[in-house]
């Protein structure tokens, strides 16, 4: 079991885990804690009622990735979630390629439909086809970094012998982890994804983020079995599928650390490979020491001596 950090972006949290200074403090303590990723999240446009009814801040997923590139050297750049209909392909081709040019390697592209409506709407984007423009995109960027040119028939635009160049550092590109947790995005893992990334959550939350509830780690467990099997009967080595899992007990530290090393072993035993922790963010100071303790007690006893 690995583990993500993500950055604590909640509304109301401390402004100093907003400073260059603090950023890379926390992204270095997350590396020295054992962590094997850090993750930011992407709302490029998000509506006051969002925010107001328990929404969180952003940065730019990929401005900020890049920086924490520049900060590091072992820990894994995670976008969590990049929304794939937000971007043209070709301009999001050369930004992930860029950062994984800088990252030496090290972005993995956690990738969804999203699912604001509002957010759609404010940035043009047609939020009835967000599911047609993620499988264009998803296939254009596999395409633009395979091809020595690159020929696509887009929905909204046309790509005619267009050279990207210089590509990813890995390759054939860097992982796709497919985020969400319906069938479609089951399907997306298991046909082309490197990894698939749902979240636990109730029926309350499911209809917030539009996407089905994933109520337990047995039902995870239920999930994986499937997208294993798909990925085999595709011919694809279903083994070798990443799992990361996101629920609410890897963050509940009010029972303390041993309760949440027992939480992450139920991910683990459900099939998961990562598991997302997201420290308080209420102030910069208590974020770090968290970050430190969490790898102290839950991270470093359960890795290979």
């Amino acid at each position: 079991m690995k583990f993500t950090l993500r950055y604590p972006m909640q509304a109301g949290c401390d402004p100093q885990l907003l400073t260059t200074g603090t950023i890379a403090r926390v992204a270095r303590a997350a590396e020295n804690a054992g962590f094997g990723a850090i993750a930011f999240t992407e709302h490029p446009a998000p509506s006051a009622e969002w925010l107001e009814s328990g929404g969180h801040h952003s940065l730019d997923v990929l401005t900020a990735l890049a920086f924490v590139a520049g900060l590091t050297s072992r820990i894994r750049l995670l976008t969590y979630l990049l929304v794939l209909p937000y971007r043209n392909p070709l301009l999001l081709a050369k930004q992930v390629s860029t950062a994984d040019i800088l990252s030496g390697g090290r972005l993995t592209l956690a990738i969804g439909t999203g699912y604001l409506r509002s957010e759609f709407a404010a940035l043009g984007v047609d939020f009835d086809e967000r599911n047609e423009l993620f499988d264009e995109c998803a296939e254009l960027l596999t395409t633009a970094w395979t091809s020595a040119t690159c020929d696509f028939e887009g929905r909204h635009f046309q790509a005619r012998s267009q050279i990207l160049i210089p590509g990813p550092v890995q390759l054939p590109h860097p992982p796709l982890w497919i985020g969400g947790n319906s069938r479609r995005s089951l399907r997306r893992a298991a046909t082309f994804g490197q990894g698939w990334t749902p979240i636990i959550m109730d029926e309350r939350k499911s209809l917030i983020t539009r996407t089905p509830a994933l109520t337990s780690p047995a039902a995870l467990a239920s999930a994986i079995s499937e997208l294993r099997q798909r990925a085999s009967d595709l011919e694809r080595d279903g083994a070798a599928l990443d799992i990361q899992a996101q629920w609410v007990a890897v963050n509940d530290l009010t029972a303390g650390y041993s309760a949440v090393a027992d939480a992450a072993g139920q991910l683990a035993d459900a099939g998961a490979t990562w598991a997302v922790f997201e420290p308080p963010g209420d102030e910069a100071e208590q974020t770090i020491d968290v970050i430190a303790a969490f790898g102290a007690n839950v991270i470093k006893p359960n890795m290979p001596q």
